[in-house]
C-alpha cells in the first residue's frame, strides 16, 4: 500500500491531507502552524501511518513559505517532492468545473496529483546550496536597489552640476568621479580645487584623470547652469552614502558567494564568459542536476522553452513561455550575450538567428538555451568546459 500526502503551504499555516491508493480518505484536510508545534502535529500523523508502506508526500514549490518545513522533514527522514504550481492549476481545471479554492481543497488536489505521475523525490540539498540561492538571490536585490541610488543620485547631480555626468562619459561609477562628490559635492567646491587637491586624490587613487582633464572639470564647476542649495547638496549626500554602503555591503555578499560556490562541485564557471558570480547564479537556481532526466527538461525549468501550437495542418510556435525560474532565465540570458565575445560557435548559432530575420533577444534566447544544453552536459559528467568540443 502506497500513503499520498498533500501539502499546501502558506506564510503563516500549512494544510494537510492523507489518503491511500485506493483512494480512501486516511487523514482529512487539517491545518497546523508554521511552527515547531505545528510541525509536529504533522510528524504525528505521519508516524501513524502503517511504517511498512511507502509514503509519498508532495507539495507546491512556494519559495521560502515551505524551506523550514521542507528542512524538518528531511531531519526527521522523510522525502518529499516538489511541484509547480501551475501544473497543480492545470490538473485542477482538468478534474473539475468548479471553481471553488481553498487551502484544504488544495492540499487534496496535490494528493491526487501525485497518485497520476511518477514519485521524483526531491534532492536532499545540503546547506552550502541553499545559502548559496539566498546569497545570490539578495545580491541581485541588493543591486538593483544601488541602481536606484544611482538614478536617484544622477536626479539631484543634474539640478546642481549637470556638466559633471557627461564630463565622466555618463557614468558615476568611476573612483575619480565617486571621490570628487564624497569629498566636494557641489559645484562651487569643486571651483576651487588647487593642485594640492589634485595631488591628494592622485595619491589616494590608483588611477585618475589627467591634470590637464582636472582644470577642464574645474572650468565647467565655475560656469555651471546647475543651481547649488542647501536641500539639494543633503539630497546628493544622502543617495552618495546610501549607493556607497549598498556597494560595500555587495562585496561583502559576492565574497561570501565565491566562498560558498568554491565549496560546489560545479564546472559552470569554466565556460568562457561566464564568471563566478554568475555561475554561483545558475548553479543555486538549477539545485541539484539529477532533477532532470534530459537537458530539454532544464531548458524548460529555465523558462526558454517558446510555445507551440499544431492542430490538424496548423503548426505555429510562439513566445517564450516563460514559466520556469525568472533568476535563472535572467542569469542565462546575461551571461549568454558575453559568452558570444569568447566562443565562436556560440556567436555562430547567433548570426544564424539574426540572418534569418530573428530580433536581438530572440537570438540571444538562443544562444542561452545552447548555453544550458552545454551546463547541462559539463555537470552529469563532471568536467570542465572544452572549446575544442563545441559543434
Amino acid at each position: 500500500m502506497t500513503y499520498y500526502v498533500g501539502l499546501d503551504l502558506a506564510k503563516y499555516k500549512h494544510d494537510c491531507f492523507v489518503m491511500d491508493e485506493n483512494g480512501e480518505v486516511i487523514q482529512d484536510s487539517f491545518s497546523f502552524n508554521n511552527d515547531l508545534i505545528g510541525f509536529n502535529t504533522l510528524l504525528n500523523v505521519l508516524n501513524a501511518l502503517d511504517p511498512n508502506q511507502e509514503k509519498r508526500i508532495g507539495l507546491e514549490a512556494t519559495g521560502h513559505y515551505g524551506s523550514n518545513l521542507k528542512i524538518f522533514l528531511e531531519k526527521n527522514g522523510y522525502s518529499f517532492m516538489e511541484i509547480n504550481p501551475l501544473l497543480i492549476s492545470r490538473f485542477s481545471k482538468a478534474t473539475t468545473l468548479r471553481r471553488t479554492k481553498t487551502d484544504k481543497i488544495d492540499a487534496k488536489l496535490i494528493a491526487l496529483y501525485l497518485m497520476t505521475v511518477d514519485y521524483k523525490v526531491y534532492p536532499l540539498k545540503s546547506y552550502h546550496l541553499r545559502n548559496l540561492k539566498s546569497l545570490c538571490r539578495s545580491r541581485d536585490s541588493l543591486v538593483k536597489e544601488r541602481s536606484l541610488q544611482l538614478v536617484k543620485l544622477t536626479n539631484v547631480l543634474d539640478l546642481i552640476f549637470p556638466e559633471f555626468k557627461p564630463f565622466f562619459n555618463k557614468s558615476l561609477k568611476s573612483s575619480t568621479a565617486l571621490y570628487l562628490l564624497e569629498n566636494y559635492g557641489v559645484p562651487s567646491k569643486m571651483a576651487r580645487l588647487t593642485k594640492e587637491s589634485y595631488s591628494k586624490m592622485a595619491s589616494k587613487l590608483h588611477k585618475t584623470i589627467s591634470y590637464a582633464k582636472f582644470i577642464e572639470l574645474k572650468q565647467l564647476a565655475k560656469n555651471t547652469v546647475g543651481s547649488e542649495d542647501s536641500i539639494l547638496a543633503f539630497e546628493l549626500n544622502m543617495y552618495l552614502d546610501l549607493f556607497k554602503e549598498l556597494d560595500s555591503k555587495i562585496n561583502e555578499i559576492e565574497s561570501l558567494i565565491i566562498e560558498e560556490y568554491k565549496t560546489m562541485n560545479s564546472h559552470i564557471h569554466t565556460i568562457p564568459g561566464i564568471g563566478i558570480i554568475s555561475a554561483a547564479g545558475i548553479y543555486s537556481e538549477i539545485g541539484e542536476l539529477s532533477r532532470f532526466n534530459t537537458a530539454d527538461q532544464l531548458v524548460a525549468f529555465s523558462g526558454l522553452d517558446v510555445s507551440r501550437y499544431q492542430s490538424g495542418e496548423s503548426d505555429v510556435t510562439g513566445k517564450m513561455v516563460k514559466h520556469g525560474s525568472s533568476y535563472l532565465r535572467e542569469y542565462l540570458m546575461n551571461v549568454a550575450e558575453t559568452s558570444l565575445i569568447h566562443n565562436p560557435s556560440l556567436y555562430e548559432c547567433y548570426l544564424k538567428k539574426r540572418n534569418e530575420g530573428k530580433a536581438h533577444r530572440v537570438a540571444l534566447s538562443h544562444v542561452a538555451k545552447k548555453l544550458v544544453r552545454i551546463i547541462f552536459s559539463l555537470e552529469k559528467h563532471n568536467t570542465d568546459f572544452d572549446m575544442t568540443k563545441m559543434r
